[in-house]
């Protein structure tokens, strides 16, 4: 499969066409399908996690890993100069010289495309701040694609923190290349950012707004949960909206049949374990998906061929 993608940097899932993103979505599922085990020989990642994660920072190792890639970093601040007072773009620039591709999760929006504009080597947004976590979105894509045989025209619902979720944020942005109905489930004071909306009405794309969880239920073929994240907000405020969207194994005796239950995880109270070994569960094929669409684009902007 020759490579289309011209962009050295992923820093928004806007930064991808559709092309490109349905290009990383067959990188994706051949992968999955047939191992490419020196595909990323001699490529080194360089891994830099300012803020705690377990599923993201796994996967892009597990890719290197699995696919005859290294991957060198630190994951967490303390373990870095930033302690001793260093800059993220000195930082940024170090790790140029170290690596091939380099991957950022950082506390502060805008944390990426300051890496990428002092970096000359490839750099990966593995999410910043509340803004956007690009690659999630591209996994959570080919989730939907492999668990409903594609992603068009389908009807979606975003549920729980919708104003500091970024990967909400990049989901529905990525989703408008796919003609979806959204429903926004979430309470007033975590309503998704204007700026998305409006991107999403430039695309003449139907969404409206629910602050009940039941009553979108039955129309479904992807229900999308995320956690209220306790990071994001003071101990008062998150103990005023942690529990506004409780997700069960009864509550799913009307859906549609074809119901997928996607969660980027971690969770915390909002998906019951009773729901894990439902039809209905893809949370965890969908963070196994996370190996094989991070290699693919690995792949990608470094010149290798899937």
């Amino acid at each position: 499969m020759p490579n289309i993608l011209s962009r050295k940097d992923l820093i928004s899932i806007q930064d991808l066409s559709l092309d490109e993103i349905q290009f990383l979505i067959r990188g994706a599922e051949k992968l999955k399908k047939k191992p490419h085990p020196e595909l990323l020989k001699d490529v080194i990642l360089g891994s830099c996690f300012f803020e705690p994660s377990t599923r993201t920072r796994l996967s892009f190792e597990a890719a290197m890993f699995k696919h005859g890639g290294k991957s060198l970093g630190f994951s967490e601040p303390a373990q870095t100069s930033t302690k001793k007072g260093e800059s993220l773009s000195d930082t940024m620039r170090m790790m140029a010289y170290y690596s091939d591709v380099i991957v950022i999760r950082h506390p502060h929006d805008g944390a990426a495309r300051l890496a990428a504009e002092n970096s000359e080597k490839p750099v990966i947004n593995a999410g910043d701040g509340s803004n956007q976590h690009p690659t999630q979105a591209l996994l959570d894509l080919f989730t939907i694609h492999e668990c409903q045989k594609g992603c068009s025209d389908l009807k979606i619902a975003l549920v729980g923190d919708l104003k500091y979720g970024r990967t909400v944020h990049s989901l529905a942005l990525a989703l408008s290349h796919f003609n979806p109905r959204l429903y926004f489930v979430c309470p007033d004071s975590l309503a998704m950012p204007d700026e998305i909306l409006e991107s999403l009405k430039e695309k003449r794309l139907k969404f409206s707004f629910h602050q009940n969880m039941e009553e979108v239920l039955p129309k479904l073929d992807i229900l999308y949960m995320t956690r209220v994240q306790k990071e994001r907000f003071s101990a008062y405020e998150y103990e005023r909206v942690k529990d506004s969207y409780l997700l069960n194994a009864p509550m799913l005796c009307d859906v549609k049949e074809n119901l997928k239950i996607l969660h980027p995880l971690p969770r915390v109270n909002e998906l019951h374990t009773d729901i894990d070994e439902t039809q209905f569960a893809q949370y965890f094929p969908q963070a196994e998906n996370g190996i094989y669409m991070r290699a693919a684009l690995i792949a990608a902007l470094t010149g290798r061929e899937v």
